[in-house]
């Protein structure tokens, strides 16, 4: 199986803006968790010459060539052409493709022209990779060690094929059994990797961070002369990471931590409600994007209004005269309110400046304040983004205000955050203490 492979995307739309290269990410975390290593991302355009040089320094540098685009019908279509040439290769018509064209073509209620012929040519050395969802086929070639595939530029048709046909094709070159899991880890990349650097070394399992908003993965792989043996190996390099990373470590192998969050609820028998300000009902939607969260989420309350945060949560309008709309006992108020309108068992609440206007010196652009409720309780945290971002601003809120979820739900008390009771909601002598505690931080 090849052990290095450079991802070549082929479109002059991806040179130009006019399309973004989705592919090159997906293909990354495809080929990383199948034990591939990516070295490169090479974009190139529909010119033969360019695309030619493009191959003839990926072979020098990667075992695997991973191609996506320019198999269509027209004229600067040239991927499967050019690469067959680079690789000693020539191309034959396919009858049974070309059927499969003209059928497609006839149930769509249209006619096929002469250069869609182009799209039946197959490599003569190599072979064909089918095309279950698209009337490109893919192709396969070898050379002196070097292998190339190529897939469609279309994403949907690109991940079906890898995973109909191309990811077995790899899995059947291997020569060891090979087994990945993905931790999912809250906190920033500079500080976990300070944290966990001794064991990113380690040549099986190895172990690599990838950063997202909030959070990182880290990802294992073992290889190993069967699956047991790797997935023993890749459970036994785990518990290292948890053993000096603790409940940082939320989850393995699942899509982000609304997913986590969604799954906790329930095995807990719980429910939540959401009260959001600046983050606009994106903590709403990523909860209801996991399956199943009918079962846990029933409301979701947008506030962006002063109006709306005391008609819909109960916020009292005297309090964000007092401390402002963004301010910790507004916060407080929104979240124990939302828990009680919605009568759900836990309640968390976002208000904020995602800019890029309306900051001050008190409470400067990134300035966001959550609440998170549950029982007699509202447990208050203040976040602040430097980069004026209202994107990431929005994006740190929400997830921040998950992380004070799965807290809650896991029966914990989140960190970093002032505790309101909320029999002291309205006193101004507590009030006043949690804005000043919070202000200063």
């Amino acid at each position: 199986m090849p052990r290095t492979a450079e991802i070549i995307a082929v479109g002059s739309e991806l040179l130009t803006g006019g399309v973004t290269n989705t592919n090159a990410r997906l293909l990354s975390e495809l080929l990383t968790a199948s034990g591939v290593d990516v070295l490169y991302h090479t974009a190139v355009g529909d010119d033969e010459g360019r695309l030619e040089a493009a191959v003839t320094a990926a072979k020098r540098r990667a075992e695997l060539l991973v191609f996506t685009g320019g198999l269509g019908p027209t004229a600067d279509d040239l991927t499967k052409e050019t690469v067959a040439a680079c690789f000693g290769d020539t191309l034959t018509f396919d009858p049974e493709e070309w059927q499969k064209i003209v059928d497609f073509f006839t149930r769509t209620g249209r006619e096929t022209t002469p250069n869609n012929r182009k799209q039946a040519m197959v490599p003569v050395h190599g072979h064909k990779v089918v095309n279950h969802h698209g009337t490109a086929p893919g192709a396969w070639f070898e050379q002196d060690g070097r292998c190339a595939v190529l897939m469609p530029g279309v994403p949907h048709e690109m991940k079906a094929m890898w995973e109909e046909s191309v990811r077995p094709l790899l899995l059947a070159r291997q020569s060891c059994a090979l087994h990945s899991l993905t931790l999912r880890v809250l906190g920033g990349e500079s500080n976990l990797e300070y944290r966990v650097r001794a064991l990113l070394e380690n040549p099986n399992p190895t172990a690599a961070i990838y950063c997202k908003t909030g959070e990182c993965e880290i990802r294992i792989t073992a290889r190993a002369q069967n699956d047991a043996e790797a997935q023993t190996m890749c459970r036994a390099y785990a518990k290292k990471f948890y053993d000096l990373l603790g409940d940082a470590v939320y989850d393995e192998d699942v899509a982000g931590l609304e997913e986590t969050v969604v799954h906790t609820l329930q095995a807990n028998g719980l429910t939540i409600a959401t009260a959001e300000s600046c983050t606009g009902g994106m903590i709403a939607q990523r909860l209801t994007s996991v399956s199943g969260a009918s079962e846990v989420f029933g409301y979701g309350f947008v506030t962006y209004w002063e109006q709306a945060k005391a008609k819909l949560v109960g916020v009292d309008p005297a309090v964000i005269a007092q401390y402002n709309v963004v301010s910790a006992p507004v916060a407080a108020q929104m979240a124990l309110g939302a828990a009680k309108a919605a009568g759900a068992d836990i309640a968390v609440s976002v208000t904020g400046l995602a800019g890029p206007g309306g900051g001050d010196a008190v409470r400067p652009v990134g300035t966001v304040y959550l609440g998170a409720a549950r029982g007699d309780k509202a447990y208050v945290k203040k976040l602040f983004v430097s980069r004026p971002d209202r994107a990431l601003i929005r994006a740190r809120a929400a997830q921040t205000a998950l992380e004070l979820a799965l807290r809650l739900a896991q029966g914990k008390t989140p960190a970093g955050t002032q505790v309101l009771a909320e029999s002291a909601q309205h006193d101004p002598a507590a009030l006043t203490a949690l804005d000043e505690t919070l202000r200063a931080e």
